[in-house]
C-alpha cells in the first residue's frame, strides 16, 4: 500500500511496531474471519498485502502447509522485519506495496487478501488491477475495510473528547479515515474485472483496559499517525477529557467498544 498524502509511513517506530504486534488481537480475530470466508486450503499460494508484523500470515502458513506457501509484503519496513523473525518455513516476508506487485508473475497465486488494509491504500483501482494480475484464474481476492458512513464509535468517542478539551483541529489529519462504502467497493471490484462479489458488514465488540489502552491500539494500528500535529497541550487536554467521555462505554471487564468493518470476497474468471 502506498500511503496516502496526509500520512506519513515515517512516523512509524520501533515500539509502535512491537506494540502492535503484541496488541492486535482484534485485527486478528477479523483476518481469521476473512481467510474462512475464501476457504484457504492446504497447498496453496496465498499472497498477504499489508502483512504487518505477520500475525495473520503465520496462521496461513499453517493452514496451507509445507505444500503450500505464503508470502506477506508491506511498506513498513520495521513490522516486516518482526514478521521476518518469526522464522516460518513456508512464508516469506517483504517491503513492498498493494500498488506495484511487480516483484510477481502473473497468475502466481490461488489467494490475495487484505486484512484492515485496503482503506489505507490510495491508488485502489491500480492495486485490484495488480492483484487480478498476480491471481490465477479462478483464484479468490478477500479484503475488509473501514465504511466512513459507519466509523468505529472509537472515532466517535475520540471526536467528542477533542471537542470537550477544546482542541481545534482537523479531525480527518487527527485520526485518518480512507474507507470507502460499500457500493463504492462493489464497483471498483466489478470494475477490475473480478465476478461473484460478495459484500457484507460485520460488527466487532473491543474490550480495552482503559483509556491509555484505546490510545495504544489507535496509535500503533496507524504507524504513528494519531493525534498527528497536536501541539503536546493539546495531547494532554484530550487524555484528560478521553475518561470522561468514554464513561458511558466502560463496564466491569473494561471500556468496550464497537468497531465496524466491511468484508468482500470475489474471483478472477476461469477463462479469459
Amino acid at each position: 500500500m502506498r500511503a496516502h498524502p496526509s500520512i506519513l509511513t515515517s512516523l512509524d517506530s520501533q515500539k509502535l511496531a512491537v506494540t502492535y504486534d503484541e496488541i492486535s488481537d482484534g485485527q486478528l480475530e477479523n483476518g481469521r474471519q476473512l481467510i474462512s470466508d475464501l476457504e484457504v486450503r492446504s497447498g496453496e499460494s496465498v499472497l498477504d498485502v499489508g502483512a504487518g508484523t505477520g500475525r495473520l500470515a503465520a496462521h496461513v502458513a499453517q493452514i496451507v502447509g509445507p505444500s503450500g506457501c505464503v508470502v506477506g509484503i508491506d511498506p513498513l519496513p520495521l513490522r516486516i522485519e518482526i514478521a521476518r523473525n518469526k522464522s516460518i518455513a513456508n512464508f516469506e516476508a517483504r517491503v513492498g506495496q498493494a500498488e506495484d506487485l511487480s516483484a510477481f508473475a502473473d497468475s502466481s497465486f490461488d489467494v490475495v487478501y487484505l486484512n484492515s488494509v485496503f482503506h489505507w491504500v490510495v491508488d485502489k483501482p491500480r492495486a485490484l488491477e495488480e492483484i487480478m494480475r498476480v491471481l490465477k484464474p479462478g483464484g479468490r481476492v478477500g479484503l475488509n475495510c473501514q465504511d466512513p458512513t459507519q466509523p468505529h464509535e472509537s472515532r466517535l468517542f475520540f471526536q467528542r473528547a477533542l471537542m470537550e478539551a477544546g482542541v481545534q483541529a482537523d479531525y480527518a489529519i487527527v485520526h485518518p479515515s480512507l474507507g470507502l462504502s460499500k457500493g463504492a467497493l462493489g464497483d471498483l471490484l466489478a470494475a477490475a474485472g473480478f465476478i461473484s462479489p460478495a459484500i457484507e458488514m460485520r460488527t466487532f465488540a473491543d474490550v480495552f483496559r482503559d483509556e491509555n489502552a484505546v490510545i495504544e491500539r489507535s496509535s500503533s494500528s496507524t504507524f504513528g499517525n494519531f493525534l498527528v500535529g497536536l501541539s503536546a497541550r493539546d495531547r494532554a487536554a484530550f487524555r484528560e477529557a478521553l475518561p470522561r467521555v468514554l464513561e458511558s462505554k466502560t463496564t466491569c471487564e473494561g471500556i468496550q467498544l464497537q468497531r465496524y468493518l466491511l468484508f468482500a470476497m470475489a474471483r478472477k474468471p476461469s477463462k479469459a
